[in-house]
């Protein structure tokens, strides 16, 4: 049986990888590393902690000691390493904590890794690693920086991060090769455009408007909407990372696109559109808005959720224009291709956040209240 370590199995495409793999292979184990940070839920996966084929554990990866422990205790095969502070405007309000995560953490998960991998010593004096092991680096393509109007980052596209965000990401990156090439150990890294689905934390543009729709909120918009992002289902994302897991060449990176490229305005009108029809369609649905807007006869009305709720507001420092990915190699190489369009895709997710709004309530507690409030006060444009 092959034992995976999944960190920040707990968050958006952590929890949706953990649920995947679980479905797809009957013979895998895996432990959920996990600090339950404000993105971090331990009810997106408690169905699956078992304690059997699914174990979680409640640490950080920049903990050398419970790195090591874990290593000693559980025969991984395999490192997937979601694990990292992840959103772009707390990176501009705390730029050191990004450092700690994203660089050291993965950097120690590297060296635990290595502690335990290794089987000797070649000829020429690099090390022997055991057959059977792969660490995987989940990233992103803001590390490629911002593309204009036309063209695609690719897996050869220089290295050029805007905020320090994605400069974190890409010293992660970095890091991974480094050991790839100075020790010759297996390791693989995907990018992957901005990924969308149930499970996401509400602080992310889709469900942050699908949220403050529900609420009767103003719907803020950084600039004027016309920044664009390549959109990728998340279970696609997750086929994507086991079939560079399992067969990828080791050493290699590959681009994970979704060829779903939208400006920013676009998705808020799709959702809001999306949402009345529903609930135009459906009634029953309407008991999740927590804004109640009668009719003249006093009936339930959605006629309010329309394009009026959007507000712009003052866009972030570095924002960079457009990301699009070409993931030709990946599709090339291993057959992989995303399976869920963007009307598709975006549907299932609204009617995701509808059906599970005790999740939503859970998550938004406490830190995110405060976080939102400082984002956004006194930004709205006149």
């Amino acid at each position: 049986m092959k034992t995976y370590l999944v960190t920040g199995g707990a968050g958006f495409i952590g929890a949706n990888f953990v649920k995947y793999m679980l479905n797809a292979y009957s013979d895998i184990k895996i432990v959920v590393l996990d600090a339950l940070t404000y993105a971090g839920n331990l009810a997106s996966i408690e169905n699956e902690i078992d304690n059997v084929r699914c174990l979680f554990v409640k640490g950080d990866i920049c903990d050398r000691e419970l790195a090591e422990e874990l290593f000693g205790k559980y025969d991984f095969n395999y490192v997937v390493n979601f694990a990292a502070e992840s959103h772009v405007d707390r990176s501009i309000e705390n730029p050191q904590l990004f450092l700690i995560t994203n660089i050291l953490g993965t950097q120690n998960l590297l060296d635990a890794a290595r502690k335990k991998w290794v089987t000797g010593k070649d000829e020429a004096g690099y090390p022997v690693w055991r057959e059977d092991v792969r660490f995987h680096q989940v990233s992103t393509d803001e590390v490629y920086g911002s593309l204009g109007p036309t063209g695609y980052f690719t897996e050869t596209t220089p290295l050029d991060p805007r905020s320090p965000y994605s400069a974190s990401k890409t010293s992660a990156d970095l890091f991974v090769k480094a050991y790839g090439e100075t020790y010759k150990m297996p390791v693989t890294i995907t990018r992957c455009s901005n990924n969308y689905g149930p499970y996401h934390f509400p602080e992310k543009l889709i469900p942050l408007i699908i949220k403050n729709i529900l609420e009767g909120k103003t719907l803020p918009v950084y600039g004027d909407g016309s920044n664009v992002r390549d959109w990728l289902y998340v279970e696609d994302h997750c086929r994507a990372i086991d079939m560079v897991i399992n067969n990828g060449r080791a050493g290699e990176i590959y681009n994970v696109g979704g060829h779903n490229e939208r400006r920013n305005i676009q998705i808020v009108q799709t959702i809001i559109k999306t949402i009345r029809r529903i609930m135009t369609q459906q009634p029953e649905y309407r008991r999740c808005l927590k804004k109640q807007v009668t009719d003249a006869d006093g009936q339930l009305t959605v006629d309010w959720i329309n394009d009026d709720l959007i507000t712009f507001v003052k866009d972030r420092l570095g924002h960079d224009l457009r990301y699009a990915i070409d993931p030709a190699k990946i599709t090339n190489e291993l057959g992989w291709k995303p399976d869920t369009d963007f009307e598709t895709g975006i549907v299932k997710t609204v009617q995701w956040y509808l059906d599970n709004q005790s999740w939503v309530e859970q998550v938004v507690e406490g830190d995110y209240i405060n976080y939102y409030g400082r984002m956004y006060a006194g930004r709205e444009l006149k």
